[in-house]
């Protein structure tokens, strides 16, 4: 099933979560619309930890333990 999430570029934010410019966003864009594709539900702080792997503020192995931890719900 199709689930739509607010992505509002001109505020440069995802659900609410601000991003510092319009790169950033449409690369996290990018990643959620990847892995909706496959079944995940995107939370506000899924959206955090997926934008701060992107800009490098954590590293893969942390998002992973995030993941596994599943800190994003």
């Amino acid at each position: 099933m199709f689930h739509t999430i607010e992505i509002d570029r001109s505020n440069l934010t995802i659900m609410g979560v601000k991003f510092s410019d319009l790169r950033i966003l449409e690369s996290t864009a990018n990643a959620l619309g990847s892995n909706m594709f496959e079944g995940y539900k995107p939370t506000a702080k899924g959206i955090e930890i997926i934008r701060d792997y992107v800009i490098g503020k954590i590293s893969l192995s942390e998002l992973v333990t995030f993941a596994k931890e599943k800190a994003y719900v």
